[in-house]
C-alpha cells in the first residue's frame, strides 16, 4: 500500500476514534440526559471547553449541541491545518450571528480598527464582509508593505 493511502487510511482512523471519543465524553457530560449540555454540564463535564462556550453555542441558545461541539472542533482545527488560526478565530469570535459575514454593526463591535475601512473591504458592496473579502484586504496590505501573502 503506498505511503500516502496508508496515512489516508490512518487519519480516518483517528478522526473516527476522536470522534467516538467526543462522543463519549459529551454523554457522560450530559448529566441530565436531554441531548445538550448546559453551562454547568460544560462546567462540570468538558471544562477545557468551558471558556470557549458562547463561541461554540452558535445558535446562542445557552446550551451545546453535539452538533456545535462537532463544528466548533472541525473549525479549530482546520485553521490550525491552513496556519490561520488567528484570522479564523478573530472572524469566528466577531460573526455574532454565526452568519459567515461580519455586518457593518459586528465590525463596530468586535473589531473597531476596520470599522473605517469597512466599504473598502466591501468589495461587492453587500454590506457584509466575508473571510475572502479580508483576506483580500490585508493580502493587499502586505503586497503594498513589500511582504508576501500569508495563504
Amino acid at each position: 500500500m503506498p505511503t500516502a493511502r496508508l496515512l489516508a487510511v490512518a487519519a480516518t482512523i483517528l478522526a473516527a476514534s476522536a470522534a467516538v471519543a467526543q462522543d463519549s465524553r459529551f454523554a457522560k457530560a450530559d448529566t441530565d440526559r436531554n441531548g445538550v449540555l448546559s453551562r454547568a454540564e460544560v462546567d462540570r463535564g468538558l471544562p477545557g471547553i468551558a471558556p470557549h462556550f458562547n463561541e461554540v453555542d452558535r445558535n446562542r441558545d445557552g446550551n451545546l449541541s453535539p452538533d456545535e461541539l462537532r463544528t466548533w472542533a472541525a473549525g479549530r482545527k482546520s485553521a490550525d491545518r491552513k496556519g490561520e488560526g488567528g484570522f479564523a478565530e478573530y472572524f469566528r469570535r466577531a460573526d455574532a450571528n454565526g452568519d459567515g459575514a461580519l455586518t457593518r454593526a459586528e465590525v463596530d463591535k468586535a473589531l473597531p480598527r476596520l470599522g473605517p475601512k469597512f466599504d473598502r473591504i466591501d468589495a461587492n458592496g453587500d454590506g457584509k464582509l466575508t473571510p475572502d473579502e479580508l483576506r483580500r484586504y490585508f493580502d493587499a496590505k502586505r503586497t503594498a508593505r513589500g511582504k508576501t501573502s500569508a495563504s
